[in-house]
């Protein structure tokens, strides 16, 4: 009930504008979000660098409504890539390049930002949003990897299809990012309890590890990890072969313990004005990201 209200709410415009206008708000926001410019980014990026973690920047802008708006975060995408540092990439949702209303026009942005990262040497994964934008996303993967094979795939475990997405995936030279999944979807496409999510992702980490593709597990549960150690192990897998993915701002000491052990270890780190959104499905996660809102929103900076 609790993540279901929580997801509404990252659609409330009224909310929205009241949270927005909140003197503390920004202050909190810092934790998830790197800032609102490249500059901001490239400073957090490199601060990630040094304690030996790897990157991936996310140009925040879902709502955008015409080709106007989808040029101008192309643009901050190149302007991104063209300073990124080695290690970093980038993560793009398909919707911010026009994906709602034109397909066509999102893959032709993606594809410009894809050639960008090859120009710097970099990747570029597509972000997975709502269940409807699924196909979609899908689609517009295949017309990238002819070109640039490099372009990774997310896969939502939520998603009731997500084990057969991963099997067709799971090939060589296939990156592919498995994540529990953040939006609202209704109960004849996605598993509703987070037990019937856990099983769905583990099942699904089965895939991805024995595969001949490079898995990118995006979990901050303990007991994912533990099994995503185990099945490194079954499957004789060295830790260059996969990597594991956490959000900007949670479990950071985990986030290093990690990469201490050997293992490769990504930041999802978002940036740019359009936080609400994210924020508000990232607080729907994970009920202690909402404790730690809570409490910083009520209490004086």
């Amino acid at each position: 009930m609790l993540r279901r209200t929580l997801l509404a709410a990252a659609r409330s415009a009224g909310l929205r504008r009241t949270i927005e206008a909140a003197p503390v708000t920004r202050g909190v926001v810092r934790r998830f979000i790197a800032g609102e410019t490249t500059a901001d980014a490239l400073e957090t990026t490199r601060e990630l660098r040094s304690d030996g973690l790897l990157v991936t920047l996310d140009h925040l802008g879902e709502d955008t409504l015409d080709a106007k708006q989808a040029e101008k975060t192309v643009q901050a995408y190149e302007e991104l890539i063209d300073q990124l540092p080695k290690g970093a990439e980038v993560s793009v949702k398909l919707t911010a390049l026009g994906q709602s209303f034109d397909e066509d026009l999102a893959l032709a942005n993606a594809r410009r930002i894809c050639a960008a990262a090859g120009r710097a040497g970099t990747t570029v994964t597509l972000d997975m949003e709502e269940h409807t934008t699924v196909a979609s996303t899908l689609r517009i993967l295949a017309a990238l990897r002819e070109e640039h094979p490099d372009t990774g795939a997310v896969i939502q475990a939520y998603l009731r299809r997500a084990e057969e997405y991963c099997a067709g995936l799971a090939h060589a030279g296939s990156r592919v990012r498995l994540c529990k999944g953040a939006y609202a979807a209704p109960a004849e496409v996605a598993f509703q309890s987070a037990g019937e999510i856990d099983k769905s992702y583990v099942r699904c980490m089965k895939v991805l590890m024995a595969g001949s593709g490079y898995p990118m597990l995006a979990t901050h549960d303990p007991r994912l990890i533990e099994i995503a150690d185990a099945l490194r192990v079954i499957n004789e897998r060295p830790f260059t072969t996969f990597e594991y993915q956490m959000l900007y701002g949670i479990r950071p000491n985990e986030q290093r313990r990690l990469a201490g052990t050997g293992a490769q270890v990504r930041v999802y780190v978002p940036y740019g004005g359009e936080w609400y959104g994210y924020m508000m499905r990232r607080l729907a996660e994970r009920p202690a990201n909402l404790a730690f809102f809570l409490r910083s929103f009520t209490t004086k900076s």
